[in-house]
């Protein structure tokens, strides 16, 4: 029991982390989505639309604003940004806020009515008075003035050094940030049935369908076409390798081993088109293009196989190698067991670890699908959905995609740790050696 409550939090733990590798490269390393998703020229009160949509108007983990565009950034008449400016006054007419300086003045546009109340962040170091009440910062400091008080009359006077100046709503909530909803996307907790929800990623930015639902969709595809490629390449892969154990150093092993070397030679596209011409233009055995029948299955499914092979057999008779002079194989055969009973029932049992190991890198891909495949023979997958949300920008569904892939990883991982157990009392134990 302690060995299972150990690799669940280790694996909650693994599943945290991941979940904060993903947040660091597309929320923070990849910056706001919104203006390159519209483009240029884009309508500020779109731009605005698609950040509440997407949670990018959030602060990064921790913080009370909202990015706004409700007016536009300043535009400075005279004096430079950075400088040491004197304010005189401000105030608001005709949907424009000016701040008046001694030399000048800022000038903000308003592009739209905004939904929410906003508020007038200034970052400043130095003297400022704001009706009446002093700040006096030798560092740089955020000063909050409602946008709504302009309208009756805001006095600012003082010498500063501004570093920023921004539009924001606030929120009542500071922990309401973009970690937090990437978090509540993956599973969220009700007081309603069903009480845990898993998975709600939203819709998709390119076609506005539910994500879940595209994941669901594209599973079925990649499911069927990546679990003849995982048992057959498995199983032609274990036989070709104890034929060869059982004929070790003879021709059958050599004539093996070279098999094995040659078709990891090949690249993957190389021999993706190759199958596809020879198979499917040149003999016309195959369709090469869709996704229907069985008909339309079985070349993908044979080209996954025959790529797999080479790296499955050199694998798999390197394991079974390992294992031809321990002992106990010798005592199976002094009692007269027959090559059949040795190699296929005591080796290949006791081998189960690295055969369970192979399984577990490979399970995962059964439900994300192959991207090569998929993309050149025309199968709605989750392969090919990846390769279109990266053709489309459809980040929010690539960050799914990525997450999905990732906890597939750590709760298989988990359940061959659990196998492992199981084939072998000692790792549970902690005596294997």
């Amino acid at each position: 029991m302690r060995f299972i409550i150990d690799k669940i939090f280790f694996s909650i733990t693994v599943v945290f982390g991941v979940m904060l590798l993903t947040f660091l490269l597309f929320n923070v390393a990849a910056g706001d989505p919104a203006a390159p998703l519209l483009g240029k020229n884009a309508d500020p009160e779109e731009i605005e639309s698609l950040r509440m949509k997407l949670g990018s108007n959030l602060p990064i983990i921790y913080g009370k604003y909202l990015e706004a565009e409700a007016f536009n950034s300043p535009d400075f008449v005279k004096g430079n940004f950075g400088a040491n400016i004197n304010f005189r006054n401000a105030n608001f007419s005709k949907d424009k806020l000016y701040l008046v300086l001694e030399n000048g003045q800022m000038e903000f546009k308003r592009n739209f009515p905004s939904p929410l109340p906003l508020f007038l962040l200034i970052k400043f170091q130095g003297e400022l008075e704001i009706n009446g009440e002093k700040f006096l910062h030798d560092k740089l400091q955020n000063i909050e003035i409602p946008v709504a008080d302009f309208l009756k009359s805001v006095s600012i006077s003082g010498s500063a050094k501004i570093a920023e100046l921004n539009f924001a709503y606030q929120q009542s909530n500071p922990f309401n940030s973009q970690f937090s909803k990437l978090l509540g996307e993956v599973v969220t907790f009700s007081t309603e049935k069903p009480y845990v929800k898993f998975f709600e990623m939203g819709n998709s930015i390119s076609t506005n369908e539910p994500i879940k639902k595209i994941i669901l969709k594209g599973m079925v595809p990649s499911l069927a076409l990546m679990l003849p490629i995982f048992f057959g390449e498995m199983i032609i892969s274990i036989i070709l390798s104890l034929i060869a154990c059982s004929c070790k150093d003879s021709l059958v092993d050599r004539s093996i081993v070279i098999l094995g070397v040659v078709l990891m030679s090949f690249s993957y596209l190389v021999l993706i088109i190759f199958f596809q011409w020879f198979f499917g233009y040149y003999c016309n055995l195959f369709p090469v293009w869709g996704y229907g029948d069985i008909r339309y299955l079985l070349l993908p499914i044979i080209t996954g196989i025959f790529y797999g092979l080479g790296s499955g057999v050199r694998f798999y008779r390197t394991v079974f190698i390992n294992e031809v002079h321990k002992e106990y194989l010798r005592t199976a055969a002094a009692k007269g067991c027959s090559k059949l009973s040795i190699y296929g029932k005591h080796l290949l049992r006791n081998a189960l670890i690295p055969i369970i190991a192979q399984a577990s890198a490979t399970l995962p891909f059964l439900f994300t699908g192959s991207l090569l495949l998929e993309t050149f023979f025309g199968i709605p997958g989750l392969g090919s959905a990846s390769i279109d949300a990266l053709n489309n920008s459809d980040l929010q569904l690539l960050k799914a995609l990525v997450i999905f892939s990732s906890i597939l990883f750590v709760v298989i991982n988990f359940v061959s740790d659990f196998l492992y157990s199981v084939v072998d009392p000692r790792i549970k134990k902690g005596t294997f050696k």
